[in-house]
């Protein structure tokens, strides 16, 4: 069980963020923008042209996923063949980010009479909205990893890596 535990861990921080860090009192706004900055963790590098936009922000959106989400079009340089995989991947990531600030703003308002036991219920609520997004965020990601040249996925592996030893480096200390 350890192991799963672990794994899932390593892979919330890498899209979510790590609010496995943050207390109880504390976690619904720690979480909320970290959750924000994580789930923008993908995609763009390639010989063909590059797309100039990434998909259209909703109305309603979270100003870290976006952030995120335009730095991954930039950084990986999403192609015009690769925009349904592209497109995919960011409408999980934004859905994900939606479910977890709707998450989030629920422990707020209840953490003013959230019991210890509670307070655990919750925060394995966080933990499963975590695996439950993941499970989504693979396929997409993997549809996209699978459409790119071999120096997108350069840069792609380069960019998980660097995200994975620090998440090593920090849960190290």
């Amino acid at each position: 069980m350890f192991p799963a535990v672990a794994a899932l861990f390593l892979l919330s921080s890498l899209i979510f963020g790590n609010p496995l860090t943050a207390n109880s009192a504390d976690l619904a706004q720690a979480h909320a923008a970290k959750a924000l900055a994580a789930p923008q963790m993908l995609a763009q590098a390639s010989t063909s042209p590059a797309t100039t936009q990434p998909a259209p922000a909703p109305s309603e959106t979270n100003p870290a996923v976006e952030k995120r989400i335009k730095e991954l079009h930039s950084k990986l340089h999403i192609t015009a063949a690769q925009q349904t995989q592209w497109d995919n991947l960011v409408q999980v990531m934004r859905a994900n980010a939606t479910a977890m600030m709707d998450l989030q703003k629920q422990r707020a308002s209840d953490v003013g009479s959230m019991t210890a036991v509670d307070a655990v219920k919750s925060y394995a609520g966080v933990i499963k909205a975590h695996e439950e997004g993941m499970d989504k965020f693979v396929p997409a990601f993997e549809a996209l990893y699978n459409s790119m040249s071999e120096q997108q996925k350069k840069i792609a592996d380069a960019m998980f890596r660097t995200k994975v030893r620090s998440s090593a480096k920090r849960a190290s200390k």
